[in-house]
């Protein structure tokens, strides 16, 4: 400024603080439209099969709007950064998981799983808001890393000593209570490899000897590495479940390259899983069953035994066309059993359609997108690779799934998350949505405390 002929120079000011938005106001916002939308839902189906509301409908929103808002207020004021999109993405994918467990039990009277599931949900949910309560920071879960191991391999290990259910040995069954320890077994080994590669990161990328032009490790380090493969084949063989197989080795290789970023390691990865696979696959004989079921779909029909259960969760997905048959109005309960668990994918094909099953899957991936942006944005490598290996755990076994039921790969015998029936996976996929909520607001947090 100028005063009596001269000039007086002002130092310029400080740029203020940029600090990010909180936006609490727009996951409340969201968990409102979920959970109407999942209200919607529960009452289509009672009007398409009955002509009226079903006379539970009051009671369902409301427990499912009280069990949001909890975990909603758990978030505001214990991980006030988290992304916002996480746990409404979480409440419509449950909220709509029970609507078409309900609908399939209107075909199954004398087999009821709503009631189950609302409460698995409910347990689900629970363990989300302690997580978030009490897990104040992600990185205390790196000193538990062994613990968490020694834990997963003893939940692998306990379905051997039990009967097989459907071909597969994945379920402890006590007094008509079961469980699935795989589910609970995939977030600990997440947790166990990404603390291992954060430690060896350096000597994976460049220790040890170059074959061809993949740089390999020290045999020190590419001990485990091994070890993680024989212990996926060694699932399938013991417990004949190619989908968890898939899924623990399909995990280690995404952060095997996202630690050391060598895509050296993906086609390694993808050799030795196609070898064990092709192995298992013709010398397991319910492995080998399926493969033959999904190399011929339609072979029992030709046979004259009627369709099989892959056959008809195509023809489920064929009769919902663009727009689906309606909730309600849809056969999938011909596909059998499994129809409340692996194959409640073709219910949602047939009755909500191609754009319903669209909007499934971009749901489920922009799940996956905001765990991985939350691992972009932290900067100490175990919370990068736990968010993107949880994120992972996600994508694989929806492509899994998904791939299984429309004859992509052979059918496996995983849950859907959210959707499938099962206890053990509903609450496995909030525990890995609450982590996730966690790495984001620790990765936003710190941008705040950062800020000039």
């Amino acid at each position: 400024m100028s005063k009596a002929g001269t000039t007086v120079a002002r130092a310029d000011a400080p740029a203020p603080a940029v600090r990010l938005p909180r936006r609490r106001g727009i996951e409340l916002a969201l968990i409102v439209v979920a959970v109407l939308l999942s209200v919607y839902g529960y009452c289509a189906v009672g009007l398409a099969r009955d002509g009226t509301v079903p006379p539970g409908a009051v009671g369902y929103g409301a427990g499912l709007g009280v069990l949001a808002l909890v975990a909603h207020l758990a978030v505001r004021f214990r991980a006030p950064y988290a992304d916002p999109l996480l746990l409404p993405i979480g409440v419509l994918l449950n909220g709509l998981g029970l609507v078409l467990i309900y609908r399939l039990d209107l075909e199954t009277p004398g087999d009821r799983a709503a009631p189950a599931q609302l409460v698995w949900s409910t347990l689900g949910v629970a363990f989300f808001i302690v997580t978030v309560v009490l897990l104040r920071d992600h990185r205390v879960l790196q000193r538990y890393a062994y613990v968490c191991v020694v834990a997963a391999l003893g939940l692998l290990t306990l379905p051997i000593l039990f009967p097989a259910v459907n071909g597969a040995r994945i379920w402890i069954r006590i007094a008509g209570f079961s469980i699935q320890p795989g589910e609970f077994a995939k977030v600990l080994l997440a947790v166990f490899f990404a603390a291992y590669l954060a430690a060896n990161r350096g000597a994976l990328a460049y220790a040890g000897r170059r074959v061809w032009r993949l740089q390999l490790p020290t045999g020190r380090v590419l001990g485990p590495i091994v070890a993680i493969w024989l212990l996926s084949v060694g699932v399938l063989i013991l417990e004949r479940d190619l989908g968890t197989s898939l899924l623990f080795f399909g995990l280690f290789v995404v952060l095997l390259y996202v630690a050391t970023g060598r895509t050296g390691w993906i086609a390694v990865g993808l050799l030795l899983a196609a070898l064990g696979a092709v192995a298992v696959g013709w010398l397991e004989p319910h492995v080998h069953s399926r493969v033959e079921d999904w190399l011929h779909p339609f072979a029992s029909i030709e046979a004259g035994q009627g369709p099989n259960q892959l056959s008809q969760s195509l023809f489920a997905f064929a009769a919902g066309g663009m727009l689906g048959t309606g909730l309600g109005l849809g056969h999938s309960v011909l596909i059998g059993f499994a129809v409340k668990s692996d194959f409640i994918l073709a219910t949602a094909g047939e009755e909500l359609g191609l754009a319903g099953l669209s909007a499934i899957f971009l749901l489920y991936g922009l799940l996956v997108e905001r765990g991985y942006r939350a691992g972009v944005t932290l900067r100490d490598a175990f919370g990068q690779l736990l968010a993107v290996g949880l994120a992972s755990i996600v994508a694989l076994q929806v492509f899994v799934i998904a791939g299984g039921v429309t004859g992509l790969i052979p059918l496996t015998g995983m849950a859907m998350p959210f959707l499938a029936q099962g206890g053990s996976s509903v609450v496995t996929n909030w525990a890995i949505v609450a982590l996730l909520v966690r790495v984001s607001d620790s990765a936003r947090r710190r941008h705040d405390e950062e800020a000039p």
